[in-house]
């Protein structure tokens, strides 16, 4: 289990930090902000999503920041095909959006 979390930190480190670069934002800061306690760990917000949509590949994943508060932006290609944009406050780790992204 554990190689499989690393494995998993692995690829998904690079979408987020390309995110944050494109977005005006370091990987330093996203690293930061998660030993600050102010956002939960992107790997737990995966999870959950991963369970809403069992057999998904992950697309993307962005941090950002909106209105003061920041969110984990998550889009998965499902299993049948469809694209599914998730959206969690990285703070609370609520969901705040699930539909289908055009």
């Amino acid at each position: 289990m554990p190689v499989r979390l690393l494995l998993l930190s692995l690829l998904l480190a690079m979408p987020l930090a390309q995110a944050l670069e494109r977005d005006g934002h370091g990987q330093d800061e996203a690293l930061q902000l998660r030993r600050e306690g102010v956002v939960r760990p992107m790997e737990e917000l995966l999870a959950q999503a991963m369970r809403r949509h069992p057999g998904a590949r992950l697309l993307e994943v962005e941090l950002d920041r909106h209105h003061s508060r920041y969110r984990y932006e998550i889009e998965l290609l499902t299993a049948s095909g469809q694209v599914r944009e998730l959206e969690f406050d990285a703070a609370s780790g609520e969901l705040l959006k699930d539909e289908e992204d055009d």
